[in-house]
């Protein structure tokens, strides 16, 4: 068994200003996508098209402010509504973590379809160009939530190997699974692998996105049955936690927009 390692949040005092871990991870996720879509920009079926690095960097500044808005309305709405009604002014103190992904993934999409229409650029190559640099922003904010001691697993067996105990979580620590790490495993660094992979040849459009979608959301739905559900989100509806009822519509949106790609690619070749 294993002890979480307490690691002060706080990465950097100076004077008043505090630099917290949480938000270091973001400015990591955020070079991440800037250096990954820079390469992606490059393959022939983007440079064709025009896309260049200055486009990069200013589909990064749309989506930090579909992440940051998204990411802690979709937390606010999503997991802590009653919370943050009676603490209003809480929702602002995003440096004390609480962000979600799918609120943040709803966030990017919008700021990606205004990119598109800014620049009239179609959404789905927009999607596309985006989506494998995703998963290592998301392993990025797992670290964070590991540094923090936030979103623990569910109780483990004592037995298993890298069981941990989180004492700055709870009074008694028991057993819990490290769900942080599966998640950084799973979501993060696999999902990764195979969307990079899937894009480094032309695919049709809308098929990257859609194994993105259908990627995280299964690999998510797997994670939650490690991961300890959100205070006051323990009572599960048909035995699914909120976030596995989240990934659904996520799983459902990837399955048809492979399909919707599928045939318009059919439909194209046979005209």
């Amino acid at each position: 068994m294993i002890v979480h390692p307490h690691i002060d949040p706080v990465a950097l005092k100076l004077g008043p200003v505090a630099i917290h871990w949480y938000g270091l991870t973001y400015l990591v996720a955020f070079g991440l996508f800037l250096w990954l879509a820079s390469l992606r920009v490059k393959k022939p079926q983007f440079a064709e098209k025009g896309w260049t690095r200055r486009d990069v960097e200013d589909l990064l500044f749309y989506g930090v402010v579909g992440v940051v808005v998204g990411g802690r309305l979709g937390f606010v709405l999503f997991y802590q509504l009653t919370h943050y009604l009676a603490n209003p002014l809480e929702v602002f103190a995003v440096w004390k973590g609480g962000m979600s992904f799918h609120g943040g993934l709803l966030g990017v999409i919008v700021a990606m379809a205004v990119f598109g229409w800014t620049r009239k650029r179609p959404v789905m190559d927009v999607w596309d160009l985006i989506a494998p640099c995703v998963p290592t922003g998301l392993a990025s904010g797992r670290v964070g939530n590991f540094i923090n001691g936030e979103l623990v697993g569910r109780p483990a067996d004592p037995n298993l190997p890298w069981a941990m105990l989180f004492p700055n979580y709870e009074t008694n620590p028991i057993p819990r699974h490290p769900s942080q790490v599966y998640q950084f495993l799973l979501e993060g660094m696999l999902l990764f692998v195979v969307l990079w992979w899937f894009a480094s040849k032309p695919r049709e459009q809308g098929k990257v996105s859609a194994v993105f979608l259908m990627g995280y959301g299964v690999l998510r739905f797997i994670a939650e049955y490690f991961r300890q559900p959100d205070k006051g989100l323990e009572n599960f509806v048909l035995g699914m936690s909120r976030g596995q009822w989240l990934c659904v519509p996520m799983i459902v949106a990837g399955v048809a927009m492979w399909v919707w790609a599928s045939r318009r690619s059919n439909d194209g070749a046979s005209a």
